[in-house]
């Protein structure tokens, strides 16, 4: 188990936890279950907005994959963002193992949170209310999430949010450059998603405009990293080989850039790209692995940023905010601006600490849909794994 500190914040100290064998009730057997404490109900209702001057005091939860993510928010204030990541654990398969990352949550939720508490210095019954990533993810680590997140609230009597990833990965850019403006449009870029969303509310309206039909560009970058011989995860490795390498060495395909949609489509660049090596190496042919990755990179920044450029012009929206893993990628991130500023488009991108998966951005969205007044969820709330974009609250 990794700690990744954000910033100068020191790493959280943890030991990891052996999990107790339970006994467990025949299959058929009628369970009983006892209602919350009288002396801590339940909230039932939405925090009213602007009870408190400064915003609501909201606790984050996010462990939609191969993070355990735990963020403390004042309004649009950050006051802590604690990461546990099992990466290490992935590396060697080549890809996040679900069944590792729901077991490597389970280990690393209780220090997190401590840590997040500590660092944010406030106590858990201070908090306002809790929001925790329901979906879109990983079914078992999704649970991790959700199951703590109702034992705080429960345990608390403050209402919980269960709130939609995908969107928490918009919000959190409120915490660096203020509220977001309405409408506005977003793409999102990461190992499972490639999307272009028209944001005309974070807190409750939100409509996709286009999508990957395949492989997402973070997908891409992995399989082209263990072609050319690098690390899981392959985003950061083939950005920095990048840098050495001419972005116009190889003229890769860029799928569906010229079709009329705001879809996406990678898996046929990965394909290309893996072709080209072979044929390199079956030739006996050295590979010029910075060209290869800068050519490959600049084909996935080209289609991203030529697509949402022309969606806000379509849709007559000013303003485009970039978040996602892959959103970290610094051509991706230099393209976009080159492009945007010759479209008269404000660009928004968070820091790169906020742009991979983290609690700050599940508590960023709580936040605002507290101060929307949107209705809690019940403790009835599930995990989705494939809860749809347009679903920003589940009920």
């Amino acid at each position: 188990m990794t700690t990744v500190p954000r910033g100068d914040d020191p790493p959280v100290e943890h030991s990891n936890f052996a999990l107790e064998a339970k006994q467990f009730p025949p299959r058929n057997a009628k369970l009983e279950y006892s209602s919350p404490p009288a002396a801590r109900p339940m909230a039932k209702t939405a925090i009213v907005s602007g009870a408190r001057a400064d915003g609501p005091l909201v606790l984050g939860i996010e462990t939609s994959c191969d993070e355990t993510g735990v963020g403390i928010v004042r309004g649009r204030e950050l006051l802590a963002d604690e990461v546990a990541s099992s990466m290490d654990q992935h590396a060697r398969f080549g890809g996040v193992v679900p069944e590792v990352a729901s077991r490597a949550h389970l280990e690393a939720m209780v220090p997190v949170l401590e840590g997040a508490f500590a660092k944010a210095g406030v106590r858990p019954s201070d908090i306002d209310a809790v929001a925790v990533t329901a979906g879109p993810g990983l079914a078992g680590a999704l649970m991790v999430g959700v199951a703590a997140a109702k034992a705080y609230a429960y345990a608390l009597g403050k209402p919980i949010y269960g709130v939609n990833h995908l969107a928490a990965h918009v919000a959190v850019d409120q915490l660096e450059h203020g509220p977001l403006p309405a409408p506005c449009m977003a793409l999102l870029v990461s190992g499972g998603h490639s999307s272009l969303l028209l944001v005309p509310d974070v807190t409750g309206e939100v409509r996709p405009l286009g999508a990957t039909i395949d492989d997402a560009a973070g997908e891409a970058y992995d399989k082209v990293a263990r072609v050319l011989g690098m690390p899981f995860p392959g985003g950061p490795p083939i950005d920095r080989a990048a840098r050495e390498g001419a972005p116009d060495a190889i003229r890769f395909p860029r799928a569906k850039l010229h079709d009329g949609t705001f879809d996406f489509s990678f898996a046929g660049l990965k394909t290309a790209v893996a072709r080209w090596v072979e044929a390199r190496q079956d030739a006996g042919e050295p590979v010029p692995v910075a060209d290869v990755a800068a050519s490959f990179q600049e084909a996935v920044a080209d289609v991203l940023t030529r697509k949402a450029v022309a969606a806000c012009r379509e849709y007559g929206v000013t303003d485009l905010v970039i978040g996602g893993g892959v959103a970290a990628n610094s051509r991706l991130r230099a393209l976009a601006a080159a492009r945007c500023e010759s479209a008269g488009i404000r660009l928004r991108v968070p820091r790169p600490g906020l742009c991979t998966d983290n609690g700050a951005m599940v508590a960023a969205l709580g936040a605002s849909v507290v101060a929307a007044g949107r209705p809690p969820s019940t403790l009835a709330l599930p995990a989705d794994s494939s809860l749809p974009i347009t679903e920003v609250l589940v009920p």
